[in-house]
């Protein structure tokens, strides 16, 4: 299935930069891109965005599983008959994957994207984790516009 696709090119992606940062860069060690606004900092996460819950290792096992079976449910559910959701659930499949794999055989998450907004460090993450922002964003999107459509048709 084409949603199962992207979800594989995403993976493909994010632990193909990963090998790359890994092989080719020390932790800390950054290349400006675009002065005062982008670079590529290699840096490890053990805990989730903004490093919260550093360390716990086993709940983010846990969580990844639960959070998978769900995603593929509603993959299998809904997501093939709707292109939008299907697209969607695949970056949330693609990006939960990607960081799951380096928690396991690494013990912590490769992250380079580093973005500066004006004095703001954002904090420094990777393909993974956008893809899971973008599908998480898609997600809303299709359950807002779904609802609208449910609403209308009830009318």
């Amino acid at each position: 299935m084409i949603y199962y696709a992207i979800g594989l090119i995403v993976l493909i992606l994010d632990q193909l930069t990963k090998w790359i940062i890994v092989q080719q860069m020390h932790i800390g060690e950054s290349i400006e891109i675009i002065p005062h606004f982008l670079y590529i900092t290699s840096a490890r996460n053990t805990g989730a965005a903004w490093s919260i819950l550093e360390g716990q290792m086993w709940f983010f096992y846990l969580v990844t599983v639960v959070v998978l079976a769900i995603v593929i449910f509603y993959m299998q559910k809904y997501g093939r008959h709707r292109p939008f959701l299907g697209v969607a659930l695949g970056l949330v499949i693609g990006g939960t994957l990607g960081n799951f794999i380096d928690r396991l055989f690494r013990g912590s998450v490769v992250d380079f994207i580093h973005v500066f907004l004006g004095n703001y460090s954002y904090p420094v993450f990777n393909v993974a984790d956008s893809s899971l922002v973008i599908g998480a964003i898609l997600i809303v999107i299709f359950t807002l516009f779904d609802q609208k459509k449910v609403n209308a048709h009830e009318q």
